[in-house]
């Protein structure tokens, strides 16, 4: 049994997070934190009414690292860097939700978030978590960087064809649509029902925060330099990501021979893989809500390939993922508590 603390359990990843570990046969939660709120979880979120009896507390690394062996960080950015380095120097294990160890170059992350890193020096050597990529560095490390859920939407169905030489690495679009929880709890007027319902807007154009992060792990995991225009977009739903991304191929296109060996090789690639399907279909919100899966297609179009992936946002592309990395982090079947 492992004991931990969720930092920052008021939001919509925290609900989804605690959800999940109440099922785990080895975790036991045993402390949430929040800077303002003192309240009983289950008013805070109301879904946990009966279900666990902790209420939010403002505590130190300290205390924190008395209670539990793994804390997952739900905090904002920057706010995580802050309290890490104690609880690691506690010797308590961590898995951070928010951006602050997912870049590796301190002038990159400070570009792009526009404040100070609070642990630079760390930053390009802490394992990425996105395990269909980067197990072998997550199992049994102290600290994990939890991929973007764009990213993953990303990250997963790219990486293979650019590995093979089956798309151009560069010039690659990626058009995502996000459900409104993607934004947070906290109040933004984006996010208000009269705002968002029957609504579709993008947002963050050539400047949103997970560029860098897709251009960076396709570049590791690939071995060959990545650029992409990324274009968000927030749609009136509650939960998902679909991303439709479009490449141009590095071979003659023969549509059904190129349609059948992208799609042979991402299913070779991942074939080991529980979590990520690779499906005849064309893949929605709804086919993998609730769930830690991803579920990817590929078409060809003309000369151009058409890649469409889906996946909750906050259980693949946040909650989920933590969770995955936390078994393997503590050595438990990587599927516990998510299938």
């Amino acid at each position: 049994m492992t004991t931990i603390a969720i930092l920052g359990a008021t939001g919509y990843t925290a609900l989804e997070l605690i959800k999940i570990l109440l099922r785990h046969p080895n975790a036991e939660i045993t402390a949430l934190t929040s800077r303002e709120d003192k309240r009983n979880i289950g008013l805070v979120h109301p879904a946990l009414s009966g279900r666990l009896d902790l209420s939010l507390e403002n505590l130190s690394a300290k205390e924190i690292a008395n209670r539990a062996e793994c804390v997952f960080s739900c905090l904002p950015h920057t706010a995580s860097a802050k309290i890490v380095p104690e609880l690691l120097h506690y010797g308590t294990n961590v898995i951070d939700l928010s951006a602050d160890y997912r870049l590796d170059s301190v002038e990159v992350f400070e570009t792009w978030y526009a404040e100070k890193h609070p642990d630079p020096k760390r930053l390009g050597n802490v394992p990425y978590g996105l395990p269909e990529l980067f197990r072998d560095q997550i199992i049994g490390t102290n600290l994990i960087a939890n991929p973007g859920c764009y990213p993953t939407s990303a990250i997963l169905p790219l990486t293979p064809l650019i590995k093979t030489n089956l798309i151009e690495p560069e010039e690659i679009i990626i058009d995502s649509k996000s459900g409104v929880s993607g934004a947070g709890r906290t109040l933004k007027l984006s996010s208000l029902y009269a705002e968002c319902n029957e609504n579709i807007a993008p947002y963050g154009l050539g400047t949103h925060r997970h560029t860098p992060e897709i251009e960076q792990i396709i570049t590791t995991a690939s071995g060959k330099i990545t650029k992409i225009i990324f274009t968000p977009h927030l749609t009136p739903m509650n939960r998902g990501i679909l991303s439709t991304i479009y490449a141009k191929p590095l071979q003659q296109i023969v549509k059904n021979d190129t349609q059948n060996e992208l799609l042979e090789t991402l299913r070779h690639f991942y074939r080991d893989e529980p979590f990520v399907k690779i499906v005849e279909h064309l893949p929605s919100t709804k086919d993998v809500s609730g769930t830690n899966f991803v579920h990817i297609t590929v078409r060809v179009v003309g000369n151009r390939i058409i890649i469409v992936s889906a996946i909750d946002n906050l259980i693949k592309g946040a909650s989920g993922a933590a969770v995955q990395n936390f078994n393997l982090m503590f050595r438990y079947p990587e599927t516990t508590a998510l299938i």
